[in-house]
């Protein structure tokens, strides 16, 4: 069974969402994309040539099939399932990401998320249905009936990715690379490469034969795709003006920073190119590169729908004339949930600047760079910028760091040093997820219940670390003034009973709001 298309309220504009299992296919919905070539499409849904035994994206450059001789399914994974293997031609694999499980808050969005992320390859099905709070013959029920496959085959798929990339950019030997990318042993790497991709492991890596690895040890380079169109001077320029100095930092149109992983530290540089964001990743762990690559995407909102969000935002005719001007403008997220609320905190009634240097001093205090040297092997400090200085670049402490900070280390008032040590004591505890696959109402929920947290600081949170589309910040100092600027109510009360006008985006409109101001 394939895929049929319906309308989905939370993306106007291509209006598309995957079902299997029971549901009739929308078929000449598909076939018109693929007959198209649009590239919009890709990742919405996979194209299935059972005469080549292949699967491709939407926009494969290849000529189009004939009808009967085509499937769609909902999900790679699902593809996988029906026995066939990745076009070579168009990668399917590499698509963007499907803008549903970026921004859904029901189950199964959190599950894709965590998946991306490795959970399944870190802690099992268990681990995963623990975090979800569902037995595991529910969430396996469930991720069918959405996405064709299950779990374990959804993780599968994103092992088989992970392989592909380590086989064709770096140097590890073919056993490394399987036990790195979270296989259980060589044999199940070797057969599921063969099964994805029609090819051995081995014929994978032909085209590497010869070549080092770009960077060194521990360096992969690699392009992320996107739906265009995408404006990275709105991403860079957010990022520049919120960079913390040691943790990340925006130069000659590219962004660096540093990563906390799973299993150990990293840095990463990413520039916005076109069709794609070229990405170089500096692992401690060549297992955390599927984590690493799932947490920069979030960062810059590369899985999103700017078509259906610019098209619902141009219906305000304020809003028209800058999304004509500036198609494309993302939603930055956070690689670090924890990091997000607790500069949502120290920003709370103070400038971006001085919120900056509260935070240099609170980084200076926890000394959270990451060593230099990693298993005496990956040197993070030898990723050079552009102008040719070393940057060390450490990720930003961790709760448990931050709460072995003194006093003297927070410089700021003592109320406000107490929110962020509740904070910490919550994610270090458990009881508050903010991770990619945390449930958003409960964070919130729990969030609040803290002394000194409001229903901003509770929705910035959301909106940059949980990935809520549509946040309405409208006391917020910076959305009134751009309200201002554009004609529109700046007062709280009547810019909120206005801005149902952007729904299911309203996120997306606080970001055009900060920049008219």
């Amino acid at each position: 069974m394939g895929v049929r298309l319906r309308p989905n309220p939370a993306s106007r504009g291509l209006d598309l969402r995957g079902r299997i299992d029971g549901v009739e296919l929308d078929f000449e919905r598909c076939y018109r994309a693929v007959d198209s070539r649009d590239q919009r499409f890709d990742g919405w849904f996979y194209t299935g040539v059972t005469s080549t035994g292949i699967y491709c994206r939407p926009s494969c450059p290849a000529m189009t099939p004939k009808r009967q001789n085509v499937r769609f399914f909902p999900s790679a994974a699902a593809a996988q399932g029906a026995g066939l293997r990745a076009c070579r031609r168009c990668r399917p694999d590499a698509a963007p990401g499907s803008p549903q499980w970026d921004v859904r808050a029901d189950v199964v969005g959190r599950a894709m998320r965590l998946i991306a992320d490795g959970v399944v390859d870190r802690d099992g099905v268990p681990g995963l249905a623990a975090r979800l709070g569902y037995t595991e013959r529910h969430l396996h029920r469930m991720l069918r009936a959405e996405l064709g496959a299950g779990p374990l085959a959804l993780a599968r798929a994103q092992r088989a990715q992970t392989a592909r990339i380590l086989i064709e950019t770096t140097g590890l030997g073919l056993a490394e690379v399987a036990f790195a990318a979270g296989f259980g042993s060589v044999r199940q790497f070797n057969d599921t490469v063969r099964e994805v991709y029609g090819a051995t492991p081995s014929e994978l890596g032909v085209s590497r034969a010869g070549r080092p690895a770009a960077g060194g040890a521990g360096t992969i380079t690699l392009r992320l795709a996107y739906r265009p169109p995408l404006h990275a001077a709105a991403l860079l320029d957010f990022l520049a003006l919120r960079a913390l100095p040691g943790v990340e930092e925006v130069h000659g149109g590219t962004y660096h920073r540093g990563l906390r992983l799973p299993h150990g530290a990293g840095t990463v540089a990413l520039t916005p190119a076109d069709g794609h964001v070229a990405a170089t990743l500096r692992l401690a762990d060549m297992r955390d590169l599927a984590p690493a690559v799932a947490r920069c995407r979030r960062l810059l909102d590369l899985d999103a729908d700017p078509v259906a969000v610019d098209g619902t935002l141009a219906e305000d005719p304020v809003l028209a004339p800058a999304v004509r001007a500036e198609p494309g403008v993302r939603l930055p997220h956070a690689v670090d949930g924890f990091e997000m609320a607790v500069r949502a905190i120290t920003t709370q009634q103070i400038s971006l600047q001085s919120a900056r240097t509260t935070l240099t001093h609170l980084l200076t205090a926890t000394a959270s760079s990451v060593d230099h040297e990693v298993d005496g092997e990956v040197d993070l400090s030898d990723c050079r910028q552009p102008h040719d200085q070393q940057l060390r670049l450490g990720a930003f402490p961790s709760a448990e760091e931050v709460l072995g900070v003194p006093d003297e280390g927070f410089r700021m008032p003592g109320a406000r040093r107490e929110t962020i040590r509740a904070v910490a004591r919550a994610v270090a505890d458990g009881s508050l997820d903010l991770a990619p696959g945390g449930d958003r109402e409960e964070a919130v929920r729990r969030l609040t219940a803290l002394p000194g947290i409001g229903p901003w600081t509770a929705g910035y949170v959301a909106m940059r670390a949980l990935g809520d589309p549509d946040v309405l910040l409208a006391t917020d100092l910076g959305v009134r003034r751009g309200a201002a600027a554009l004609g529109l109510p700046d007062d709280p009360k009547n810019l909120d009973a206005y801005a149902d006008r952007w729904r299911p985006w309203r996120s997306y409109a606080v970001i055009r709001l900060w920049r008219a101001a």
